[in-house]
């Protein structure tokens, strides 16, 4: 193990491992505060120790609450000669006593011992960020993934490690249904893997999980860009009448003009669209295939009526309803031949 520890160490990736490739090393850090990522960082460096080495021996350390001294009992080779894998929480609430530790293990780290620390983002213990970077030793960086296209990379990727296709228009609904929530995301991307005998299509995320108020949300603004007004108000009344908040519907409206804004604005390829603005090109595609429904004087009346909607629906209006219900009609109206 010690060998691979320092292939690990000498020849770390041009801008870091991410937490899909990371591999064990006599020290890993796992920083930023995508707890779901880091988890998922730190299960991938253990399960890849236990594979090469059985008998490890794994030991875990609180840095809020650690004592002095720990660290080096924990990673001193025992009698029998086991490997040794120390997972460290809570390095962003360090207390002093382990970050003194912590430099001075840097200096002389042990041959057979691999050092995971998991720092949750923040200034506290810079010195020994720093001094980890310095070194050489892997360092992941677990970002939330706050765009619709990093989710929609997320899934591609997770149903591609399952060896599961998923259809494009899938990976979307899957996002736009389940993807506030980084865990609830991946969850749903295991279970669809495991589940589906065949390429998940939008009627199997449907199935799964078209109940869900995100997916509604942006089936009203399907229909409603589509210009089919009455199937828009239907379901959106059907969403009201189970308990739906107007706020993610306005939302979902939204997110759909953005986009096509954005596209209508841009000229060149949809690849070449896709990554001026950061898009995916199968959506730009979709969006391109959605402007030609719009005229601009359209578009910038649904833009206004929408933008009205929101402030409403966040406090200016006596009845939110009414507002997003007036949004739906004046959007859908203003499609060409509707």
């Amino acid at each position: 193990m010690a060998a691979a520890q320092k292939r690990a160490t000498r020849s770390p990736a041009p801008n870091g491992p991410t937490w899909r490739d990371v591999t064990p090393a006599g020290v890993v850090l796992v920083g930023g505060p995508e707890e779901y990522l880091g988890i998922r960082a730190m299960d991938r460096v253990r399960a890849q120790v236990r594979a090469a080495t059985p008998d490890v021996e794994v030991s875990r350390i609180n840095a809020s609450s650690y004592e002095a001294g720990t660290l080096l009992m924990q990673v001193s080779p025992s009698l029998f000669g086991e490997s040794k894998l120390i997972e460290v929480e809570a390095v962003e609430a360090m207390n002093d006593a382990f970050l003194a530790d912590a430099l001075a293990y840097l200096a002389h780290p042990e041959p057979d011992a691999v050092l995971v620390l998991r720092h949750g983002g923040g200034a506290r213990g810079k010195k020994l960020l720093d001094a980890i970077k310095k070194g050489g030793w892997p360092v992941v960086d677990c970002q939330p993934l706050k765009k619709d296209a990093d989710k929609v990379a997320f899934v591609a990727a997770e149903f591609k490690a399952g060896g599961r296709r998923i259809e494009p228009d899938a990976v979307q609904a899957l996002v736009n249904a389940v993807g506030a929530n980084l865990s609830e995301l991946a969850a749903a991307c295991s279970q669809l893997i495991a589940d589906a005998a065949t390429t998940v299509t939008t009627d199997v995320v449907d199935r799964y999980y078209g109940g869900r108020i995100e997916a509604t949300a942006f089936k009203v603004a399907d229909a409603a860009m589509a210009g089919n007004g009455p199937l828009a108000l239907s379901t959106l009344r059907h969403a009201l009448a189970t308990g739906a908040d107007p706020v993610p519907l306005v939302a979902a409206l939204a997110a759909k003009l953005r986009t096509v804004a954005r596209v209508a604005g841009a000229s060149g390829s949809s690849a070449q669209i896709a990554a001026e603005l950061g898009m995916q090109p199968w959506l730009v595609e979709q969006a391109q295939r959605d402007v030609r429904r719009w005229t601009p004087e359209g578009l910038v009346r649904s833009i206004q009526a929408t933008a009205e909607a929101d402030a409403q629906v966040k406090g200016l209006a006596r009845d939110p309803v009414y507002a997003v219900e007036n949004a739906v009609r004046i959007i859908a109206m203003s499609v060409q031949g509707r």
